[in-house]
């Protein structure tokens, strides 16, 4: 795989690349985070199309839904991609692709099936899905979403013990923001400037009234909202902050049977759902890290509509560097030591998804890419420990239901 240089085919901005061979991707989910919704921006396969052009060719897509799988094939067949899903296999398991593409197998591989089907070493339900492409693939690079599971934080380190051990995928996981020009200019003004880190404020507030996916408002499925989504905040903290001391979190929650927690415009029943299972509406955070800095955090489900309202602002001697919109429309306000007016930098055009899949691609390829790999299995492990920190720290002060 070369370097690549963007055009623009039927109004849609890809990237020409030169002469090469073709890159043969196995896509392990037909959802939305691969596929595209319109919650969000998020959509893989539209960001390997920008990055490979015609050089990308879809050698399998792994659902056992096979309908919804070949919806989304038919829609990539009116779009310019189509010729990179002609030939395009639909399996119904991991398994299956793995006997399938053994004697010709992928040299990318998108790992995006939903948390709760991968995660694990534990053969016997058939969810370890990163045993089984490491063993299958050894030499394809790997891309996982996040949260890596939703299973128990001690079979998370087994899988990242293993992949550890082997050295042989590169593995990378979907903390995209971190790849965030916005983000990446907030790492250089701190080390620049030498500057130590005293404290990270994030705060994530939901728009809710589209979010119809009943399993994200049911504990026992995807493990409530910071665990499943407050999860990119907590990373950003942990990028900015360094290591969190687990034992120092602590945390409140308003729950759904609290006054301040009935909400007016949930998409569904949420009748259909156990009431101990029921998700938190706000849940407000606070640590300590290893450096002796502190961190805090806000996740609220209060919002209508459909934008969001996330920030994160970093502290230090002399510094404030707030980060506004990070998903959308990013902006940075600085201020520095002898200004009391605030620098403004805006990142409108900048698309951390695309940021992060070409460093992949290029990190597989040559080894080279212009950031490195930013978010490992074994360090998003350690977000993922935390996430859970803060739940069950929530939980401990939840008051009783009158």
């Amino acid at each position: 795989m070369r370097g690549l240089s963007p055009t623009t085919v039927h109004g849609a901005e890809v990237e020409d690349s030169e002469p090469g061979p073709e890159v043969r991707v196995l896509v392990i989910g037909a959802g939305n985070i691969n596929f595209g919704s319109d919650e969000g921006p998020w959509n893989h396969s539209q960001r390997l199309e920008q990055k490979l052009g015609p050089r990308l060719k879809v050698v399998g897509l792994v659902d056992p839904a096979e309908s919804r799988a070949q919806c989304v094939l038919d829609a990539k067949a009116t779009t310019f991609a189509a010729p990179a899903y002609a030939q395009t296999v639909i399996y119904p398991s991991t398994q299956a692709a793995v006997k399938a593409l053994a004697s010709n197998p992928p040299d990318l591989i998108l790992l995006g099936s939903p948390p709760a089907f991968r995660g694990t070493t534990d053969p016997s339900r058939g969810f370890n899905t990163e045993v089984q492409l490491s063993d299958g693939f050894p030499k394809a690079a790997l891309f996982v979403e996040k949260p890596v599971s939703t299973g128990s934080v001690d079979e998370v380190k087994a899988v990242a013990d293993l992949l550890e051990s082997r050295k042989a995928n590169l593995v990378s996981v979907g903390y995209m923001l971190r790849y965030s020009a916005a983000v990446q200019k907030m790492k250089q003004i701190i080390e620049e400037n030498n500057l130590t880190v005293m404290m990270t404020s994030a705060r994530y507030v939901m728009a809710y009234e589209k979010s119809a996916k009943v399993a994200w408002w049911n504990k026992s499925i995807d493990c409530g909202p910071i665990v499943e989504q407050a999860t990119h905040f907590c990373d950003l903290s942990r990028y900015f902050g360094g290591e969190v001391d687990l034992e120092t979190i602590m945390a409140h929650s308003v729950e759904w049977y609290e006054k301040p927690g009935q909400l007016s415009k949930i998409p569904f029943d949420e009748q259909v759902i156990p009431e101990d299972e029921r998700i938190p509406r706000f849940t407000s955070a606070t640590w300590k890290y290893d450096s002796g800095a502190i961190g805090h955090l806000e996740h609220g489900v209060a919002l209508q509509g459909t934008e969001f309202s996330t920030e994160l602002a970093v502290f230090a001697d002399g510094y404030q560097l707030k980060l506004v919109d990070p998903y959308n429309r990013p902006t940075l306000y600085v201020r520095r030591p002898g200004n009391d007016i605030e620098e403004v930098h805006a990142f409108h055009d900048d698309d951390p998804f695309l940021s992060e899949m070409a460093t992949f691609i290029d990190t597989a390829a040559t080894g080279k890419a212009k950031l490195p790999i930013l978010s490992s299995y074994a360090d998003a492990v350690k977000t993922y420990e935390m996430t859970w920190a803060i739940r069950w720290a929530s939980e401990k002060t939840r008051r009783a239901r009158k």
